[in-house]
């Protein structure tokens, strides 16, 4: 087990506990997955964005030529972000006005 000295006292407590009074402490609302999420929209909207002949935005776009393994298929990033547009009701384009796609998104 790991141990962390309390900033309050210097006595070691455990890792756990630590995390939960902190937790507790600061008022955390949001897990990491959804600051994942919330980045990776970020991330699209500022790459759709860009002027047409960026490398970002030229490699977002582009599919790998071939064909995938045998087996379930995996799902991409970009269907990724089709997704998470879809939880939040997004449509394609509302990128285009920045602080409303960042009110959005959040």
């Amino acid at each position: 087990m790991y141990l962390v000295l309390s900033a309050l006292t210097s006595s070691p407590i455990s890792l756990v506990a630590a995390t939960k009074a902190s937790a507790f402490s600061f008022n955390v609302v949001r897990s990491l997955l959804d600051d994942i999420k919330t980045k990776q929209l970020q991330w699209y909207g500022h790459v759709q964005r860009m002027e047409e002949g960026r490398l970002p935005k030229e490699v977002m776009k582009r599919s790998p030529p071939g064909r995938r393994n045998r087996g379930r298929p995996k799902l991409t990033w970009a269907e990724g972000i089709r997704g998470l547009m879809g939880e939040k009701r997004l449509k394609e384009e509302e990128w285009n006005d920045r602080g409303n796609w960042r009110k959005k998104i959040l």
